[in-house]
């Protein structure tokens, strides 16, 4: 089974990806955590993106494309796979229909105002990427990942006004995408201002009504 979730920053998208991937049993792919990965590592392509995603702007289709395709490629994504930050236009949506075939999109709703109030307090693990948030899901110990007892940081594209940048980007860009998959009857909304645990409640209530659960 293979499912897209899309929102905007803030929406908790990495969250819910985790989480799924641990009750499906497959792998959550996110596109922006590859990129972290390759920005840590200082490769040619992580030095390419760092200034791009620092600024708050989108990494070139023509890129992002490739490490997909890779990354799908790979035989853990093979029965299935939760595609966090992919599509984010139109194009995209497009090129992924011709690499795989998407049976579910999860759109996680939020305001600008409750996204930006999440973002300024996330934090990320330096060591495996988890996600964070200082009020809604803060780490048992401060500053330490639960998960691997990596660092926390705040990243850079978290700053406010990269944030602001990236909300209207999503507005312009990302909105038509969610239209695209109405138009293919496979989307689900999902208001994401809630807790995290309403929230995944509010999606395991979709999720059991697929056909996938219903057989």
């Amino acid at each position: 089974m293979n499912i897209v979730i899309i929102g905007a920053q803030g929406s908790g998208k990495g969250t819910h990806s985790d989480i799924l991937s641990q009750k499906l049993g497959i792998p959550h792919i996110s596109t922006g955590d590859i990129f972290r990965e390759e920005v840590k590592k200082k490769t040619e392509l992580g030095k390419k993106v760092e200034k791009i995603m620092n600024e708050g702007k989108l990494v070139p289709d023509k890129i992002v494309n490739e490490v997909l395709k890779k990354r799908l490629s790979q035989p853990d994504a093979k029965k299935g796979f939760i595609l966090d930050g992919y599509p984010r236009n139109l194009e995209q949506a497009k090129n992924l229909d011709k690499i795989a075939k998407i049976d579910h999109v999860l759109y996680l709703e939020i305001s600008d105002e409750k996204a930006i109030e999440r973002i300024s307090n996330r934090r990320q693990c330096k060591n495996c990427n988890a996600i964070y948030n200082l009020i809604t899901l803060p780490p048992k110990k401060p500053g330490i990942c639960d998960k691997c007892g990596g660092p926390l940081y705040q990243r850079d594209d978290d700053k406010e006004e990269n944030v602001k940048q990236r909300l209207k980007l999503f507005h312009e860009v990302t909105e038509p995408v969610i239209d695209y998959y109405k138009k293919k009857g496979i989307i689900d909304i999902v208001n994401s201002e809630s807790e995290v645990e309403e929230t995944q409640r509010k999606i395991w209530e979709i999720i059991k009504k697929w056909k996938e659960f219903t057989k």
